[in-house]
């Protein structure tokens, strides 16, 4: 398994963590003791915008922390050279997560025009973001596999 392969199951794995424990805490500290919240924008935007840079800072760690791992587990450093097939690929995955993200969103302003509650929304989005980003990993091991 080559190192890119690998840095995207990191990602893969990290992005779950993060999604996951950040769900729970939003839960429980908050939407369990007050359902009300789940009709209110402020919650929501407060929770997207502190959603993200604890992503940010999480995934930047774990890479960090995996950089290290790797190396003294290998003795491999980290290929520093980007060829025409890296970037290929990466476009190919960028390409997938944004239709997979743009079809999510466009689910959420259905939700909206249907007349369903905000928080379907909210929920929607949220989702559509973190199965984009799952998407564009699985893509990368998948050409990294097949060498496309």
């Amino acid at each position: 398994m080559g190192h890119h392969e690998k840095q995207s199951i990191v990602s893969i794995i990290g992005s779950v963590l993060v999604i996951g424990f950040y769900s729970l805490y939003v839960y429980r500290n908050y939407i369990q003791a007050d359902m009300e919240l789940l009709n209110d924008f402020q919650f929501w935007g407060k929770s997207f915008l502190y959603l993200i840079p604890v992503a940010i800072v999480v995934q930047i760690v774990i890479q960090i922390l995996f950089a290290i791992a790797n190396r003294i587990i290998t003795r491999e450093d980290i290929p520093d050279i980007t060829d025409e097939r890296d970037k290929l690929i990466e476009l190919k995955s960028i390409r997938i997560s944004h239709w997979i993200f743009i079809l999510g969103f466009m689910l959420a302003m259905g939700s909206l025009a249907m007349g369903m509650k905000p928080y379907v929304m909210f929920l929607t989005l949220i989702s559509s973001g973190f199965l984009a980003s799952l998407a564009s990993e699985i893509a990368k091991i998948i050409y990294y596999r097949r060498g496309a």
